[in-house]
């Protein structure tokens, strides 16, 4: 764990490089060949070529919405845990990701939906509605709420939501193809014009999150703490719950439910840089753009023609980790 404020600027900056670098490898590979000095020329001497196209308009989009997306799993990963107190809190385990997948596919299929900007609000009204159901299921009873009763609430939230957009799929054949791909977690083919419709809602998740940094180190030391020093639990836990809803939902919209992000970097980052929020938050969304940059880039050469989806990537290398995380918490319990 890095100890003082210069080697963690210094690790920070090298971070910074390794999310530029993975942008640039994003840029470059793919099953279209091309080069460095090819995609350079691209931006400097642009001069219409197929593979001129290609790096303009798919794979610079593919790039930045993978890192902008990788990014924000990681913060609400970060806020979910030091909220709920539980290490394997995330977007994905606690249904906001099937919730805001479920909104998006009933919107697509029922409703023929296609504004990137009406996705992005159907999206957060599905998040909303999956968090709003977690809290309530989860502090019913007695013992309050416990992370054991969080992740259940979680899972049971997400398989319903889940079965649920099954059952819209399997009903209306005409649009089971066209979000099926989606579903999965994929930021293949995706548009710049995707990325603007939520980056605006992106940008304001990003920055409130850096705001409460100092107060999530406060809340970290457990509401009994939190109350004596001062903070106003219910309004920063609603805050936080805000800016969880505003990144996830804005990241569903855009590439799917990708998983296993926001469970991975929060734990990879405190290893580095310890606990404080200040630096946790922004370190963990360079690892996460990082983290889905090198898992697309993998999942273009795994049965090259064809793609997996980013998602099933995120998957192969999550799960590992998350039993890792629940044996370690059950150990210690």
């Amino acid at each position: 764990m890095l100890k003082t404020s210069l080697s963690k600027l210094t690790i920070f900056i090298l971070t910074g490089f390794l999310m530029v670098f993975f942008i640039g490898m994003s840029i470059v590979f793919g099953y279209t060949n091309t080069s460095i000095q090819l995609a350079y020329e691209a931006f400097t001497q642009f001069n219409e070529s197929n593979e001129h196209l290609i790096i303009r308009t798919v794979r610079l989009p593919r790039a930045l919405i993978a890192a902008a997306c990788g990014a924000s799993l990681a913060i609400t990963g970060v806020l979910m845990q030091t909220l709920t107190k539980n290490p394997l809190a995330s977007p994905g385990i606690l249904g906001i990701n099937a919730g805001a997948g479920f909104a998006v596919v009933l919107s697509i299929t029922i409703f023929h939906i296609s504004s990137l900007q009406a996705f992005a609000w159907i999206s957060f009204l599905g998040a909303g509605l999956a968090a709003i159901c977690v809290y309530v299921i989860s502090s019913a009873g007695t013992g309050g709420l416990t992370p054991m009763k969080i992740t259940l609430a979680g899972s049971a939230i997400s398989a319903m939501f889940s079965s649920l957009t099954q059952g819209i799929l399997v009903t209306n054949e005409a649009g089971f193809e066209q979000v099926l791909f989606w579903l999965a977690g994929s930021v293949q083919g995706r548009k710049l014009e995707l990325l603007a419709a939520v980056s605006p809602y992106l940008f304001i998740g990003w920055t409130a999150a850096l705001m409460i940094a100092p107060r999530m180190n406060v809340l970290a030391m457990g509401d009994d703490v939190a109350v004596g020093l001062g903070l106003k639990l219910g309004r920063i836990k609603i805050f936080t719950g805000i800016i969880v809803i505003l990144l996830a939902g804005s990241s569903v919209a855009a590439a799917g439910p990708i998983g296993f992000i926001g469970i991975i970097i929060p734990h990879i980052a405190k290893k580095i840089i310890g606990l404080d929020h200040r630096w946790l938050i922004p370190y963990s969304a360079l690892l996460g753009a990082s983290l889905l940059l090198a898992a697309d880039i993998a999942a273009r050469y795994i049965i090259m023609p064809r793609e997996v989806p980013v998602g099933v990537m995120t998957a192969l290398i999550g799960t590992p980790f998350f039993i890792y995380i629940a044996r370690k918490g059950l150990s210690q319990s």
